[in-house]
């Protein structure tokens, strides 16, 4: 047969086909117009060579191997005088000229893959594909991240018949029986095929079982009763809404369970389809047992805790991107539990037990309005990630909350300071609102951390389990604006004071004077206000709003206003000049050779990806304490 696929320029252009073991060969013998049905076939189910229709094979290539008839192929081919010997630049004679071709290798025999013409059953895919692609082009069914869309529409525009059945011994077994005479009946049960063949026709059914992925696609409806509609609170309809799943199975069987529900259901399965990443190694490599680069769960769950877990995969999972496996992150997210446990029992211990109302208590105190406007205002993040099925921003919202706004800061404001060695006791409205924001956390947190919630749900008496607990409500009513930002101000002067001591290595237990000569009225009486707070969390001795005598000074600005602390005589000035500006010509020298290295073009196209993203990495490092020592330096006024 004449046909393109031959290469004039690898020989002469005439070549043998087999398109009975050869899925190139097997589509030139279509092209041909060979039916599948004529092609010879001259493998048995173990790869040995048997006899074809044509009975040309010769008798000492029966029962070989394919290996071994290669072999005896070439000897034969040398025994009479064909082959022509091919001789290399350097002299060295090869009974044929070397070539390397692609073959198929399997990925856990590591043998070649023989391929084998068989009887088979097959589904008409084409035309139960069109009813699911009209559902994502309409939005009947809605695929989540949307960028999948284009490689379904590409699979499902481009199907081909789909190969339903298997030899294997467990399944769904081939609904087809087979008569004497050879006819094939085809039906749902043996008595309506026993009927279609007519009374006293001997019939055998068919051994093989359905394709996995078809009997997996029957599983949106044939969980709920299917094809009986055994539940009557369902209507006649199931009540799927959103299908959760590895983009890898895209085709395989989210797009086969749209098929199959369309068909039998005429109706989608679901609504929504999500499709997350793969966790993959740390290097970004697909884990393998082969590679030995899996990780097991389990193992991860008892150094770390199945809460740890569970909410680094929520953390991570970012529409349309990969998880990379980090055991320093889901060591991290331990932590947070730990901090979540000390907190909750810091709270107990303190006489805060279970909220009494589902509603945010009154608060007069802007401490206590700033914490329940952060909580509502976490609620309200939290509820439209999880609308766009945004998990990563939901659990990063919820962790923020908890450790920098609860734990880090609410915590430490509404905590009485120490009188003579005893610490006072909370007040009760701090207590009531304390208590409403920690059942807050605790449901908004249980579905990424369910078994240290309910934990801690039942440290209190409770009426119910946490898992019905109602869901916080977002109610902008309880928002205070001028109390979040005064409490908002208060932490950037508490944290700006904190961060220039710990640079300049002021001694933790030194108590400075705060001046400013700019505070207006309304900032004296934040001052005023806060002075006991700030005496407590930034050790500052006393306010005052004149400028301070000659001497050195740490300074710093908030929200335009420059604030004073004398440090004269409390820390050595000289030598905390000298160590920062060392600092900053060592950051600024590996910034700037950093800077060469990425600026290198060769670099950059050459070495290997993780190599440039660490050099960047450290370049962004380098370059932000250089920025730091630099803010410290000026500080020394």
């Amino acid at each position: 047969v004449a046909d393109e696929h031959a290469d004039p320029e690898l020989g002469s252009g005439a070549v043998k086909i087999t398109p009975g073991h050869d899925f190139n060969d097997f589509e030139v013998g279509r092209r041909a117009g060979i039916e599948a049905r004529d092609m010879l076939n001259m493998l048995d189910a173990k790869a040995r060579i048997v006899q074809t229709a044509d009975d040309l094979i010769p008798a000492e290539f029966i029962g070989l191997s394919t290996a071994d008839a290669r072999k005896t192929v070439v000897a034969r081919l040398k025994d009479e005088g064909v082959l022509i010997p091919h001789v290399d630049k350097d002299g060295t004679e090869h009974d044929a000229e070397p070539r390397t071709i692609q073959t198929p290798f399997g990925d856990r025999s590591g043998v070649v893959i023989e391929p084998w013409l068989t009887d088979q059953w097959y589904v008409d895919a084409k035309t139960l594909a069109q009813p699911a692609i009209e559902a994502v082009r309409s939005e009947a069914i809605k695929i989540v991240p949307k960028t999948w869309e284009k490689t379904f529409f590409n699979w499902m525009d481009n199907i081909q018949p789909w190969c339903v059945s298997r030899q294997l011994w467990w399944g769904h077994q081939i609904p087809a029986w087979f008569a004497d005479d050879g006819r094939v009946f085809v039906a749902e049960t043996e008595a309506e095929a026993q009927a279609e063949a007519g009374e006293g026709v001997a019939l055998t059914r068919d051994p093989d079982v359905l394709d996995t992925w078809f009997s997996s696609a029957l599983w949106p409806f044939a969980t709920l009763g299917w094809p009986d509609n055994t539940d009557p609170t369902l209507g006649g309809r199931y009540p799927n809404d959103v299908l959760i799943s590895g983009f890898d199975i895209l085709f395989f069987w989210n797009a086969r369970m749209m098929m199959q529900g369309m068909h039998f259901l005429k109706d989608v399965p679901f609504k929504t389809l999500y499709l997350h990443g793969l966790v993959r190694a740390a290097d970004g490599a697909k884990m393998s047992k082969s590679k030995g680069n899996t990780v097991d769960p389990l193992g991860l769950i008892d150094t770390y805790g199945a809460d740890a877990l569970r909410f680094f995969m929520a953390a991570m999972e970012s529409q349309g991107r990969d998880i990379k496996m980090d055991e320093k992150r889901v060591e991290g997210y331990r932590n947070f539990a730990t901090k979540l446990w000390n907190a909750a029992r810091f709270c107990q211990a303190n006489g805060i037990g279970a909220s009494a109302t589902i509603e945010a208590p009154a608060a007069s105190l802007p401490v206590n309005a700033w914490i329940i406007g952060e909580t509502i205002q976490t609620v309200q993040a939290i509820d439209l990630a999880l609308a766009d099925l945004r998990f990563d921003a939901a659990a990063n919202a919820i962790y923020q909350f908890v450790w920098s706004r609860f734990c880090d800061w609410y915590l430490e404001l509404i905590k009485p300071p120490v009188v003579d060695g005893v610490r006072g006791e909370i007040d009760a409205e701090s207590k009531a609102v304390a208590a409403w924001v920690l059942d807050q956390i605790l449901v908004l947190l249980h579905p990424f951390m369910p078994f240290i919630t309910e934990e801690l749900w039942h440290a209190s008496p409770r009426g119910h389990e946490l898992i019905v607990a109602q869901w916080p409500m977002a109610d902008a009513r309880s928002l205070d604006p001028a109390a979040e930002a005064e409490v908002a101000w208060l932490i950037r002067l508490v944290g700006e004071i904190r961060t220039a001591r710990t640079e300049l290595n002021v001694p933790p237990g030194a108590r400075l004077v705060l001046h400013t000569a700019d505070a207006d009225a309304g900032l004296r009486d934040r001052l005023e206000r806060n002075g006991a707070t700030l005496g407590r969390l930034a050790r500052v001795e006393d306010v005052s709003y004149d400028a301070p005598a000659a001497g050195s000074v740490l300074q710093i600005v908030v929200d335009g206003v420059t604030f004073m602390l004398p440090v004269e005589g409390v820390i050595d000035l000289d030598a905390e000049r000298a160590r920062l500006t060392k600092g900053i010509a060592a950051a600024e020298k590996e910034r700037d050779a950093l800077a060469g290295r990425l600026g290198n073009a060769s670099f950059v196209e050459r070495a290997k990806p993780e190599a440039v993203e660490k050099a960047r990495a450290d370049h962004a490092d380098k370059a932000a304490e250089a920025e730091r020592l630099s803010a410290a330096l000026a500080r020394l006024g």
